[in-house]
């Protein structure tokens, strides 16, 4: 027989965190923290089991999306569908969860087949630049073209808008309304990566996104544990339309990474808030240090940084962060530029709350000197992922680091 279900609360009207909680109590059994499914397959129901059930549940058409039962872990399996129900809540729109957010963003690619994408070269997740040429290959490279997001957008042709922002690594950020209607007018498709603004900083679709990519590797799992990646859209159809693709590539998640998602959805609007407000103190904190001259140390010390990237300090700033605008507040991941290659390679290994590490979004705080893991980047460059540790301890942390890459430089002078 069908496991038993615990009542589904009203929550269509409910806050974010709540429904974050709570919207996916109806697929819970009597246990209070998620149980995680960790079967392939599933057994057939009975005879007997099919005349006894409530009418419609084994004879009606299945949605894989709510699926009355589960068949093969390939198609649905009970963890993920938690995770998807949340998600899909928290986001505002159907989603669907990959094994990562190149897996997701190539998603994007097989949906749409664009003739033509427009993007930035050289600005944004390095790892999308790539899997582009992928798509390319498989396309033929002579099928599909690359126009810079600015170009007039061909009107002839199926053409992607691949926008992110904010921008990884710098934390910047762009009017998605503004290219959305762009695009729009254009007959173009718009998708947005919004990995550096998650829910509730950002919702992409109420500035005209058609869907919206998110890496749920960072602040949705957002404990360095889980390898995910998520996908959006506006309707049913293309849900259903995504999820026979994903079905038939086999770009599955496992069941551990979607419990581990679930789990970690669970403070997503918490943990960003915080983040969010850290970060941007220490961005407009390192950007008065950037003021400095060389020899100071009133808040810090001068001649160590020279420039901070991060959306609060941008020129359009008013017209983007703030109630009723694009972005709630700043993102949690910015980068710095040091004045000297040598600073950005020690820096991160003269900390003590920072961990020198790759990727973003985690609990603890993470930096890294952005060459390491993109060799196109500046070697003086510098991307910072703030966690949930406190703000003045992360100051203080970064003060000794720059002054201790102050004295290895003084040392090798001698």
């Amino acid at each position: 027989m069908a496991p038993t279900r615990t009542t589904h609360p009203k929550t269509e009207h409910a806050g974010a965190a709540t429904r974050a909680i709570h919207q996916d109590s109806s697929l819970s059994g009597p246990e209070v923290a998620a149980a995680i499914s960790t079967a392939t397959t599933f057994r057939h129901p009975s005879p007997e089991q099919i005349a006894a059930a409530e009418p419609g549940i084994y004879t009606d058409k299945w949605d894989p999306s709510s699926p009355s039962r589960d068949i093969y872990s390939r198609y649905t399996q009970p963890t993920l569908t938690r995770a998807e129900t949340v998600l899909s809540s928290v986001i505002g729109a159907p989603t669907l969860v990959y094994p990562s957010g190149i897996a997701a963003f190539f998603a994007v690619l097989l949906h749409v087949r664009p003739d033509v994408v427009a993007f930035t070269p050289g600005e944004g997740y390095h790892g999308c630049h790539t899997s582009l040429e992928v798509y390319r290959k498989v396309r033929g490279e002579n099928h599909v073209s690359i126009i810079h997001l600015d170009d007039a957008y061909p009107t002839d042709k199926k053409v992607l808008v691949w926008l992110e922002t904010p921008l990884n690594p710098t934390g910047e950020s762009r009017s998605i309304e503004a290219y959305a209607k762009k695009a729009h007018a254009a007959g173009a498709v718009i998708a947005v990566d919004s990995t550096f603004a998650p829910p509730p900083l950002q919702d992409p679709f109420k500035w005209g996104a058609d869907l919206v990519m998110h890496s749920g590797t960072k602040y949705f799992g957002g404990h360095s544990d889980a390898l995910t990646g998520t996908l959006s859209v506006k309707t049913k159809e293309d849900w259903l339309s995504l999820w026979h693709a994903r079905t038939y590539t086999g770009s599955n998640i496992g069941s551990l990474d979607a419990w581990l998602l679930l789990r970690s959805l669970r403070t997503l609007s918490l943990r960003v808030a915080r983040q969010s407000a850290t970060a941007t103190s220490l961005a407009q904190w390192l950007a008065a240090l950037s003021r400095a001259d060389t020899g100071t140390d009133l808040d810090g010390p001068g001649g160590v940084v020279e420039h901070v990237w991060h959306t609060s300090l941008q020129a359009d700033a008013r017209e983007l962060l703030g109630e009723g605008r694009q972005m709630t507040s700043g993102p949690a991941c910015f980068a710095i530029l040091l004045r000297k290659a040598q600073f950005a390679t020690h820096l991160p290994h003269k900390l003590k709350f920072f961990v020198p590490a790759t990727s973003l979004g985690g609990v603890e705080s993470l930096i890294e000197q952005r060459l390491v893991s993109d060799p196109g980047a500046d070697p003086r460059l510098v991307r910072i992922s703030v966690g949930l540790e406190d703000f003045e301890d992360l100051k203080a942390d970064l003060i000794q680091g720059m002054k201790a890459v102050q004295r290895l430089e003084e040392g090798a002078k001698l």
